[in-house]
Parts: C-alpha cells; sequence; structure tokens
C-alpha cells in the first residue's frame, strides 16, 4: 500500500491541483447522497474547504478528513472535487469544475457534474463512491459492500500456474446475443458477471442468458482448458463499451458499465471485478490486467493539472515526438518537479505522471490481487525508465504477497509476468519489461497455412524455424519472454499490404481457403507446441468470422469492433469440432514438462515433390518429447496404395513399455507405426507419451 493509499483511509485527498497558495483557488470537497430521479442529484451537499496536509512539504497535497464532513456510519457518499479548470484546450480562464477524485477507487456514471457553459472540450465527471465504517472510508459500490480478499482469503498464490505453462485468453466485452450478429439489436456488452460465466460453473450471464456456453453448470474457459484471463482494459472509460475499450478515464476503478448488466439499477464494478478475480484464482487461472498507460480519455487530471500530467499538443513539448495518442492525451513521464510522492510519503524530486501510475499499479495489486500486466503501446508511452519501475514495483508488492502467505523462496517469479506490446520488438526493451507481444509468429503462421513465405524470409523452412522457435529471431532467449498469438483484439486490417490482422476465418476466406477447418488446427498445433508463452484471441478457437466488414457501419480498419458469437459453438458442429481440437491441444501445453521448456528440434524437413513436411520435437534430456509433423503443402500419403506410409527420419526412441499417443485425435499408436504414418494436406500430428 502507498502512502497516499493509506491517507485515504481517514481522508478525502487530491494530490497536485492546479492552485498556487491563494485561499480562493484552493480545492474544495462536494459532497452528498445519491438520489434517485430523472436525472438523480446529490441529496444532503455539503462544500468543505481543503487544506494543506502536513504530509506535504512541495504544497501539493490537499485534504479534509473524514471525520469533520459529519458523515453517517454506514452510510454510502458520492463526492467530487471542485477545482480551478487547467485544461489548455477549455477556451475559458477562470473557471471552476467539479472532477473526479482522480483516485477514486469506484465511480458512478448515473450521477455526473455539470460543465459550464462556454467550456467546449471537458465532459461531466461522474462522482466518486465511498463508504464511511468505523471511522474508515471503504471502498465500495453504491448499494454492496465488496467482499475484500482482507475479509475472506483468496486461492493460494502457489496454485496459480507457472510463466512457463501459462495459455492467455485475450477477451473483449462485445458479444453477440444471438445467431445474427449482424443486427446491431443483437450486440451488446459483456460484463463482469458474464465474463465470470465464462470461469464457473455455477454463474450465470445476465446479459447473454440465452447462449449455451454461458449457462450455469458449464465453464466455457475451464472446458477450454486456458490458465490465465486478459480482459481487454477492466478500468473505467468514458468510452462506449461496445468499442474497443483502450481508453481509459478513472484509472483506480473497475469500469462502470462493465459492472451494470441489463435491468440491474446500481453498479457492482467493484463487488464484480472482485468476484472474477477471486474466481479465476479459485480455478487455477491467472488473471492479467490491460493497462493503458500512455494515452488518457478525459481523466480527471486532464482538468485537475493538465500540465504536470499531460502534454500539450503543438506547444513544443518535447515528450510529444513521435508518439501517438489516438486522440487522447498523452500522459507525461519526463517531468521532474518537487513533489510529495504519494507512492513513499516522501518529498523531494519526482515526476508526477509516473508516480500516479505507480500509485494506480499499487491499488489493484494490492486490492484485486492481480497476476501480471500487459502493458499496452509501450512505444507510445516512451519511457523505458518508467516501464522498468511499473514492472519492478508491480513484482516487488508480488513477492511480497508470495512471502506474507507463507510460500517457500523462489516460487515467485515464476507466476508474476509484465507484458508489453511494441511490435517492432527492440531487442534492448527486454532488459525493462519482462516479456513482449511476439508479432512475428502471427505473421509467420499466418502465412506458414496458406504456403507462403513470411515477409522478408527468403525460404519456407526458416519461416518455420522461426515460427515455432522464438530463440531464432535473435530477439528472444527464453520462452517466458515471448507471447505468441494467431490474431489478437487489433483486428480490422484487411488491406493485402502484409499485415492481414483481420479474424483468423476472414484471412482465410480472403485467400480463397475453402475448408477453413485445416489450416485453422494447423495454425492451433503451431501455437501451442512453439517455444513462448501462447495467446488465443477470443473467438478463434472455434473459427468464429468477423461479420463487421469493410463498408460496414462500425468498422474500424484496425481494432476490435466485431462481436464474439459464442452461439455458433453449441449450433454449427464443424465449430465445435475446431474447439474440441483446440482444447485437447490447450490440455497437452498446460501439463507437458517438454512444452515447458526451450528445447527444441528439427527432426524432418522434406521439401520434394512439392512437399513442405517439417517435424519438430520438443523437449529436454530425460523428458517425455512431444513430437509435431506438420504438413504446410497439398500433397498427401497416397491411401490407395496398400501400406502406405510416410517415413518420418530420427523419430525419438522411447522407454521400454512406452507408448505413443496422437493427441489431436486422442489415439494409441502402434510402435511399429511411429513416424511411419500416413499424413494428410495441411494438417498436423502431435505424439506425446501415453
Amino acid at each position: 500500500m502507498t502512502s497516499l493509499l493509506d491517507r485515504k483511509k481517514t481522508y478525502f485527498v487530491l494530490w497536485r491541483p492546479p492552485v498556487a497558495l491563494d485561499p480562493a483557488a484552493a480545492p474544495k470537497l462536494v459532497i452528498g447522497q445519491f438520489q434517485n430521479g430523472s436525472p438523480p442529484t446529490l441529496a444532503g451537499q455539503l462544500t468543505k474547504a481543503m487544506t494543506l496536509s502536513p504530509l506535504s512539504t512541495a504544497n501539493d497535497l490537499w485534504e479534509v478528513a473524514a471525520a469533520d464532513c459529519g458523515l453517517v456510519d454506514g452510510q454510502v457518499y458520492h463526492y467530487w472535487f471542485d477545482v480551478p479548470n487547467s485544461d489548455v484546450y477549455a477556451g475559458v480562464t477562470n473557471q471552476r469544475l467539479q472532477v473526479t477524485d482522480p483516485a477514486a477507487y469506484t465511480v458512478d456514471w448515473r450521477l455526473t457534474s455539470t460543465v459550464p457553459a462556454g467550456n467546449t472540450t471537458d465532459t461531466p465527471s461522474p462522482a466518486a463512491v465511498i463508504r464511511f465504517a468505523n471511522g474508515i472510508l471503504v471502498p465500495t459500490d453504491p448499494a454492496a459492500v465488496p467482499r475484500s480478499f482482507d475479509a475472506a482469503p483468496d486461492a493460494a498464490m502457489a496454485s496459480l500456474p507457472t510463466n512457463n505453462r501459462l495459455v492467455i485468453y485475450e477477451l473483449p466485452t462485445s458479444w453477440t446475443k444471438t445467431g445474427d450478429p449482424v443486427d446491431v439489436d443483437h450486440v451488446g456488452v459483456g460484463t463482469f458477471q458474464d465474463v465470470l460465466a465464462l470461469v464457473l460453473k455455477e454463474a450465470t450471464s445476465p446479459n447473454f442468458p440465452t447462449i449455451a456456453v454461458l449457462g450455469a453448470g458449464n465453464s466455457y474457459l475451464q472446458n477450454l482448458g486456458i490458465n490465465a484471463l486478459e480482459l481487454l482494459p477492466p478500468a473505467d472509460t468514458f468510452a462506449d463499451r461496445s468499442a474497443w475499450g483502450y481508453s481509459t478515464t478513472n484509472y483506480f476503478a473497475p469500469d462502470f458499465n462493465l459492472g451494470q448488466p441489463s435491468g440491474q439499477p446500481a453498479p457492482t464494478a467493484t463487488t464484480d471485478f472482485l468476484n472474477l478475480v477471486r474466481g479465476c484464482h479459485a480455478n487455477g487461472i491467472r488473471y492479467f490486467y490491460d493497462t493503458v498507460m500512455a494515452f488518457s480519455d478525459h481523466d480527471p487530471y486532464r482538468s485537475a493539472n493538465f500540465l504536470d500530467f499531460h502534454v500539450q499538443f503543438g506547444a513544443g513539448d518535447p515528450e510529444q515526438d513521435g508518439r501517438d495518442g489516438f486522440g487522447g492525451d498523452l500522459w507525461k513521464y519526463a517531468y521532474l518537479t518537487s513533489a510529495f510522492d504519494p507512492v513513499s510519503g516522501a518529498a523531494g524530486q519526482f515526476y508526477p505522471g509516473r508516480q500516479h501510475m505507480l500509485t494506480h499499479m499499487n491499488w489493484w495489486m494490492s486490492f484485486y490481487h492481480l497476476d501480471g500486466y500487459r502493458m499496452d503501446s509501450v512505444n507510445n508511452v516512451d519511457n523505458y525508465d518508467f516501464v522498468n519501475e511499473f514492472r519492478t514495483g508491480a513484482r516487488k508488492l508480488w513477492n511480497t504477497r508470495w512471502t506474507n502467505e507463507g510460500n517457500p523462496a523462489g516460487g515467485a517469479d515464476s507466476r508474476f509476468l509484465t507484458i508489453g506490446e511494441e511490435l517492432s520488438d527492440p531487442p534492448v526493451l527486454l532488459g525493462f519489461i519482462d516479456a513482449l507481444w511476439n508479432e512475428h509468429f502471427r505473421n509467420r503462421v499466418r502465412n506458414a497455412i496458406v504456403g507462403r513465405n513470411a515477409e522478408g524470409q527468403p525460404s519456407f523452412e526458416w519461416s518455420v524455424r522461426e515460427m515455432i522457435d522464438c530463440r531464432n529471431l535473435g530477439l528472444f532467449t527464453d520462452g517466458s519472454q515471448a507471447v505468441n498469438y494467431i490474431g489478437s483484439h487489433d483486428v480490422g486490417n484487411t488491406d493485402g499490404d502484409g499485415t492481414n490482422n483481420d479474424r483468423l476465418y476472414n484471412f482465410l476466406d480472403r485467400f480463397g481457403v475453402a475448408l477453413k477447418d485445416k489450416p485453422i488446427k494447423l495454425a492451433f498445433v503451431c501455437l501451442l507446441t512453439a517455444v513462448g508463452i501462447p495467446m488465443i484471441f477470443a473467438g478463434d478457437e472455434f473459427a468464429d468470422p468477423m461479420d463487421v466488414l469493410p463498408g460496414s457501419p462500425g468498422f474500424d480498419s484496425s481494432k476490435q469492433t466485431d462481436a464474439i458469437n459464442y452461439d455458433l459453438v453449441s449450433t454449427d458442429p464443424w465449430r465445435a469440432s475446431v474447439f474440441e481440437y483446440v482444447a485437447q491441444l490447450v490440455k497437452v501445453r498446460t501439463t507437458s514438462d517438454a512444452l515447458s521448456v526451450n528445447d527444441t528440434q528439427f527432426i524432418h524437413i522434406d521439401f520434394n515433390n512439392g512437399k513442405r513436411v517439417l517435424a519438430w520435437q520438443r523437449g529436454a534430456a530425460g523428458q517425455a518429447p512431444v513430437v509435431v509433423v506438420a504438413n504446410f503443402s497439398d500433397w498427401g500419403t497416397d491411401l490407395s496404395v496398400a501400406g502406405a506410409e510416410y517415413q518420418v527420419n530420427n523419430w525419438p526412441s522411447i522407454p521400454a513399455g512406452g507408448q505413443w499417443k496422437e493427441v489431436t485425435q486422442n489415439r494409441l499408436v502402434p510402435l511399429q507405426w511411429a513416424g511411419r504414418e500416413p499424413i494428410y494436406p495441411w494438417e498436423a500430428k502431435v505424439y506425446t507419451l501415453a
């Protein structure tokens, strides 16, 4: 926990508002209780002047004691901070705004502040929510008390998978309600409760009750076998959640919309997100927090102190150079000034932008028990020192909790990871972050399953070698440094310029592939037997098509906006078979010792007579090997010939009494046929020891 967060237990605290030592400009607390109505109002409103905190020697920490506000024990309160408006784009002067607490634990968009006339850039701010109980300001939902991990223990950290056995599931929250995803009326936002229905058998989906895989008694993600969940950014956003969601507004609060299913009168985002993480942990699933720290969308510091925290475009700020805010406000990470440090409580020279984000990391780690981070757009964060501070700070908190739980020394680091998205993969970045998205894998696997060399590659063989063993790229030295994927939320591009970022199904459609199940299954064999951490983009595991195509309303040329149609898993037999195929491979990936190490050998390469057949063996000496035979061509064994077979050279020997099993068909292989079975066009076989 940080000094600012400790202070917030008994004080309403605002760090670095845009005020000099002018009593007339000092911030104020505006607090009351939510009064339902049309529109809702703030009942019993109290405005209380804030004063400089004795903790601050830099005159930048303002507060008012909760005990001085006449609060009633057990009651929930909604509040804002009233501050001079510092938005450089507002076009007004001497104006005050009511803004959300920049460190609000919960926000309620049902009740928003008023923006004064003449201000055309600022937007209404949601009220922050807090409960006063036994003299303490307690994180809360407006109508429910969250069951925190302090009150109810979490699952044991040692029960969670290590980094070298992860399979990550990347999940947007835009899903379809029926089998007609083109009809916008049938598209909705999946809330935290709906996501929990993917995890827990006993949970049901409030927004999608008709989707079979989300019903009670079923756990879609347990059936698939993944052991890590990465939900697209769960922090609160000003933007519509039916879109892609990478525009954070309130960094300390779970998203309001994701906490209010259809028909539920009051939001329960804090409770629901806690329950989601708790449900994941109870089933051996790690939760990775997707955080957007390069830019924000109308966050409170836009008004509460723009120039300390954000880059003013076109004003000559060197932190603008080479960065893209995608329509939002870039965060400053190189502005050093005299300040109170919200992390340590010390006074000195600090970077406000960094310390704000480090405080936000402390909160999510401590209150929600996260198991890793995915850092969006590292190139637009553009500050490797901060990236390293974030990574090391999060790991330190994880290690402290590991020790406090009484776990043995040495096991903590293998169960925590900070992953960066920087698609150019600069090798130096791995000195500042644990792992990177491996865009090279996506490029190579997509080309391989349509029979092409990867861009810039002189040979098909080397394309496959780099795909299966990321160390051949010259960027990674260990599989835990590379997150491999066939597709991701960065879908939409279909212009054939080499990026090919559309859904896997649509990618194959554009290449004229009629029977798509074979190359899709082949792609997943590559993903789940390659060196690196496999990540599955939700829907690809059952060949979900992208229905919102170029020219359609709502199409985004670069990001995920198309809704996932989970109905297809239970209504389309061939897609159900793809799902079962992938689930078999996921089980092998998460349990095989051979796939948990880097060791990889290519034992067979055959490019004769139009063939592109490669076989690779995974596993170190003494481990039960995994052997893959993959055919990336139209050639297949002629089954009209009696005793037809395909001979794989250098087939590994096994211990006496051992038995090979071909995983994808779940069948035992007689020893005399090991390495001699027929092969078929665009298919792969995966062998383990039974």
